[in-house]
Order: C-alpha cells, then structure tokens, then sequence
C-alpha cells in the first residue's frame, strides 16, 4: 500500500510540473528544453567590423555613435576604401566584414554574388561635383558652363581617384565624357583627360568605352586610391580642383560646381543617357549609372547578428535621418534584392 502511494504522488508531482512549464507532449515524444537562450533573440555584442565607401565615412561616423549606444556591448570599428579595393579584400583576400557598403551597388551583385554574398539593399543616392577653394586658381572664373575649359588650362593641378579602386574615380571621368554631347563639344575628354593621362576612349554604335586599366596621370592630373584623399589636397592648396560626390563636399564645408543633371549621374531621367558611357577598369566593365549606394553582410562576416543589426539601423528611420543631415539623399523605403533577411523585410521594397 505504501509502494502505492508513493508511485501516484510521483505522478502527481509529474503532471504539475507538465502543468507549470505549459508541455502538451504525449508518451513517446521528446521536449526540447526551453530556456531563454533557445527562446530570446542572440545578444548584439563584440566586435563589429564595417568596410565602407569613404563617401559614407562622416554618417557612418555618425551611425557608429548611435549603434554602440543602442548595444553597449559592441565595438564598431570602419574601415573606410574605394568600394572596389574593399569588396575585393572580402572576395580575393577573404578578409572579414560584417558589413559592406559600397558607394556602387552594383559591385555586390557582379563581384559578391552569390559566392561572398546573397542578398543586398539600396540605401542612398548622391551627385558628382567638381570641388575646390577660394585659393584655386580662377575661382572666381568657373562656372557650370566652362569648368571643362578652366581644367583644361596648363596652370591648373586637379585630380580625381582611382578608377581601379575607387567608384568615384571611374565615375569622373564619365561625366567629362557625357560632357561632350551635353555641351556640344566633342573634344572635351581628349583636351582635359587624355592630354593629362594614359586614359583614352573608343566610340562604338553611340556608346564611348573609356580604357581606363593603365590611368597613369601627367601633366596637370593627379590620381589617388580614395576620393576622401582629395579633401586635404584642396584644403592644403595642393590641387585646385578634385572630383568628389556632392555629400563630401557638403561635409567638408568645400565650393563646388554643380553640374546638370543630363551628366552628373544623379537622375533616373538620364539613366538612358548615362548608359551612352562604360568604362574598361581592372575590377570589370562599369555601365554609367545614377549613383546609388547599397549593402549587405557578407557570408563570410564573423558577427553576423550584429552586422545585420547595424544594416537595420542604417535602413531605418534613424539611419534615414543621418544620411539626409549628411548631404546623402536617403532611399525610402530602401530596395531589396537577393534573400534578404525577414528582419529587415519590412523596411525594404523587394524586387
């Protein structure tokens, strides 16, 4: 009777312990144990690397104060470069990033995807302008009518970046031949680009090819790796003028010239026209485009959760925010390609 007794209290104490935890199991079937660490979402934490476009150091700058605040437990750090040399540090040099931002969404799906990537978002938009100072050399004389005819002068030191690396850099010298049709003036390009470097142009059925593999500059031309770099070489008189997208300019308090739309690579009413000019550089064929940055968290990210958490700030109205204020046209809602993340699902606009 005793045994008896014992048995059915075992099984009381059973059945109210399948009552408080809430298991509705039958005999036979296995309860995976349930406790925070299976239930709540991983913790945003540690290290968080982020390879961006130098045009997005200053908002991202601003990001990074926002996300660290957001999770105390995280280290952001940038590593700002010319969008092609950073994808390629993930592609070729298999060099970990939890985020990659590029200032040319395009390098993500023709050099990431789908073996470094499988998904990505559009985010920002931007402008090119020509850039410089009180102290350039006529200053006072330039104009959006003549600047071609003012970097064209013997007496005037001007730059632009890296084709090869840098997005800026392949985007500067096709504004200079758009220029041609815009103002009916067919010898732009070879007066200010192929008198000061080792790039030329062909024309085929409409469409100008600008080789741009060897672009070795001389004469009046100086070409460095990153856009950013021309800031300080403006700032301290070692240039006059410098390519630069319209948000840097912005944020570095610079005078610039802003060009029309029909070649400033800024308007989806041109893209037609944009698309008359494609240069040959070391990281492919690149097509003239409106500007439009994106981003994704590589495969090989090594804090992905947080990367992903870093991509939803940037997308979100915060991140909006930061990019309007930093001279940035933020995308609204931003686009969504590939298998993006069911987090950010509802800030995106799929394809």
């Amino acid at each position: 009777m005793k045994t008896i007794k014992m048995v059915m209290i075992a099984a009381l104490l059973v059945c109210a312990a399948v009552f408080l935890c809430g298991c509705t199991t039958t005999p036979g079937e296995t309860t995976p144990a349930t406790t925070p660490a299976t239930t709540a979402p991983a913790a945003i934490s540690g290290v968080v690397t982020i390879f961006n476009a130098g045009s997005l150091t200053a908002p991202f700058e601003d990001l990074e104060k926002q996300f660290e605040a957001k999770y105390p437990g995280t280290d952001v750090q940038l590593v700002a470069g010319g969008s092609t040399k950073i994808v390629k540090d993930i592609t070729e040099l298999d060099k970990s990033a939890d985020v990659l931002a590029s200032a040319d969404y395009t390098l993500i799906p023709d050099l990431m995807m789908p073996d470094a990537a499988d998904w990505y978002v559009t985010f920002a938009k931007n402008q090119m302008v020509l850039c410089y100072t009180d102290e350039s050399k006529y200053a006072d004389e330039i104009t959006a009518e003549n600047w071609y005819e003012i970097l064209g002068k013997s007496d005037v030191a001007w730059a632009f970046s890296d084709p090869n690396l840098d997005p800026c850099g392949y985007r500067s010298p096709m504004v200079i031949q758009l220029a041609e049709a815009h103002y009916g003036d067919d010898q732009i390009f070879e007066k200010v680009v192929m008198a000061n470097s080792n790039i030329t142009v062909t024309e085929e059925n409409g469409v100008f090819t600008i080789h741009a593999k060897s672009p070795e500059p001389k004469g009046t031309l100086q070409i460095r790796p990153k856009s950013v770099e021309l800031v300080q070489m403006l700032e301290s008189g070692g240039i006059d003028y410098a390519w630069e997208y319209r948000s840097v300019a912005a944020q570095n308090n610079l005078k610039f010239i802003e060009l029309p739309e029909a070649i400033d690579l800024s308007s989806v009413k041109y893209a037609d026209d944009y698309a008359t000019v494609q240069i040959d550089t070391e990281g492919g064929m690149m097509t003239g485009k409106p500007i439009v940055y994106g981003a994704t968290v590589p495969k090989n990210a090594g804090n992905p959760e947080a990367g992903l958490a870093f991509v939803k700030l940037l997308i979100g109205a915060e991140g909006q925010a930061v990019m309007d204020g930093q001279g940035q046209p933020p995308i609204v809602p931003a686009g969504g390609y590939g298998r993006v993340p069911a987090a950010l699902k509802s800030l995106t606009a799929s394809s």
